[in-house]
């Protein structure tokens, strides 16, 4: 097993952990302000514990609804809720496998493409059979050498 499919292995593992978290959908008031209203502590309480004012907390919780806040900040507002941040990346496509899948077949695609239609100029066009087997060759060949143009 190459150091790549090793590494991917391991992030795929990883990610195993936060594929139930794909659904949970953040409260429309972020994350900071459904928690303080929750367990029923104030702005200034909030404050108090970041040493911060209740203005300062104000923009916190703005920043985190429109999305500008920092994950120092975050860190910080789980600190005295006495919780854990926890954030990773989930793709899309399920796993690792299936998102290096997905882009090797699309340059794969391209590159069979170019040289097709090269042939077909040239009065040498191939079968539609042909070139889907050369499609799936050569993404074969992309997926197991990982070049950087595969993210091109």
């Amino acid at each position: 097993m190459g150091k790549k499919s090793l590494q991917i292995q391991q992030l795929n593992t990883k990610k195993l952990a936060y594929a139930s978290l794909q659904n949970v959908a953040q409260p429309p008031t972020g994350w900071i302000k459904a928690i303080r209203n929750a367990i029923g502590m104030s702005m200034l309480q909030l404050g108090n514990r970041l040493s911060i004012t209740k203005q300062s907390v104000q923009d916190i919780e703005r920043r985190e609804k429109d999305g500008s806040i920092t994950i120092k900040a975050l860190r910080e507002a789980a600190r005295v809720f006495d919780m854990q941040l926890v954030y990773g990346f989930v793709p899309i496509d399920g796993s690792l496998e299936s998102l290096i899948e997905r882009n090797a077949k699309e340059l794969a695609t391209q590159i069979v493409m170019r040289t097709s239609n090269s042939m077909k100029l040239e009065d040498q066009e191939n079968t539609k059979q042909r070139i889907e087997k050369a499609i799936q060759e050569r993404t074969t060949i992309i997926k197991t050498e990982m070049p950087k143009t595969l993210w091109d």
